[in-house]
């Protein structure tokens, strides 16, 4: 009998291994394919042997893959990752399934870091430009962040109270948002709606560089605690008799939530739906288990930011076409089809 359960046992983690075999695969591919699609088209091959051998290609095509189309796909993969990750964890730790950064209204704050930098600061600080818009949208992500940590403090971190406090900030900085595009003048309101959706023009290797760095430093804080937060899905009070403390561990992954997020949309602006689909499907495919569903969840974010990247491509061949509405429209309907397929005790 013990055997028998052994046997299975193996082959449900030889599943998840092929999982992340498969999808690091579909990553790869989908990555190579983001930088040969564009209004110059390269061939896979031509992409591959330029980055393995830059020098041994064609000057032009070393500009385009490694100056403008290899930083861009690199925050697709990073930022699908970070997001993905980030929503995962809000799931669990709120124990919602319909609970992402863009719940807590981090998302929203820093969309008006970044409008009212777009206002009032542009103008008035010389050379400041898109690192103003950066660093304030980075700013008042962690100023969300504040107000929760804040509330749930006196409310001895709750998941209830985090939730009520974050859709409270998501209305708010919704409001200010559209108050600043109602001020704002035809340019403005122009470079606001146009970061608001996302994209992934501004993309550099220094803001690569910061949010690799960022998410190779949050991932393994949260991995650490992998059975804390498996455990905290059996329910507080459970957690609580396996000699958890909660409310500590709640605060820790909600600071690493606002760091991966707020280092993800600083930089490529408001990117909806990543929090959302790939965390779902991660969990049909693996389970509670953080083992397997943290690292999941970031190669699907990975894929699938990839994928809308692409898709954003084929549609605006010689444009540009915001992130945002492509994650949207791949997400919209995907995530339906997962409300109807899939099984009721996996929400």
């Amino acid at each position: 009998m013990k055997s028998a359960n052994r046997e299975t046992y193996n082959a449900i983690i030889k599943q998840k291994y092929l999982y992340f075999i498969y999808f690091a695969i579909a990553v790869l591919l989908a990555f190579l394919t983001d930088i040969a699609v564009g209004s110059s088209s390269l061939s896979i091959y031509d992409v591959f042997s330029t980055i393995i051998s830059p020098h041994l290609n064609d000057p032009n095509t070393n500009v385009i893959v490694w100056d403008f189309r290899l930083p861009k796909a690199l925050m697709a993969i990073i930022v699908g990752a970070s997001l993905a990750v980030a929503g995962a964890e809000v799931q669990t730790i709120l124990d919602n399934p319909l609970a992402s950064p863009y719940t807590l209204g981090i998302s929203a704050a820093a969309g008006f870091g970044a409008a009212l930098a777009v206002v009032f600061g542009l103008g008035t600080i010389p050379f400041a430009g898109s690192i103003l818009v950066s660093v304030n949208a980075f700013i008042f992500s962690f100023f969300s962040f504040s107000i929760i940590c804040l509330i749930a403090k006196i409310k001895n971190a709750s998941k209830e109270i985090m939730i009520l406090t974050g859709v409270s900030l998501l209305f708010l900085f919704q409001a200010l948002i559209s108050l600043l595009e109602y001020l704002a003048t035809d340019e403005q309101l122009q470079k606001i709606v146009f970061w608001l959706f996302g994209s992934f023009e501004n993309s550099s290797w220094s803001t690569v560089l910061i949010c690799f760095v960022i998410f190779i430093i949050i991932v393994p804080l949260l991995a650490i605690d992998s059975w804390k937060l498996t455990a905290l899905k059996l329910g507080d009070e459970k957690a609580k008799s396996l000699g958890i403390n909660v409310e500590k561990l709640r605060l820790k992954v909600i600071i690493c939530v606002t760091i991966l997020t707020a280092s993800a949309v600083c930089f490529v602006g408001t990117i909806g739906f990543v929090g959302l689909v790939p965390p779902h499907i991660a969990r049909i495919l693996t389970g509670e288990d953080q083992r397997y569903f943290i690292p999941l969840s970031a190669l699907l974010g990975s894929l699938f930011l990839s994928l809308a990247s692409i898709g954003g491509k084929i549609v605006c061949h010689k444009g540009v076409f915001p992130i945002g509405i492509a994650t949207s429209m791949i997400g919209v309907p995907f995530f339906l089809s997962l409300l109807l397929m899939k099984r009721s005790e996996s929400f």
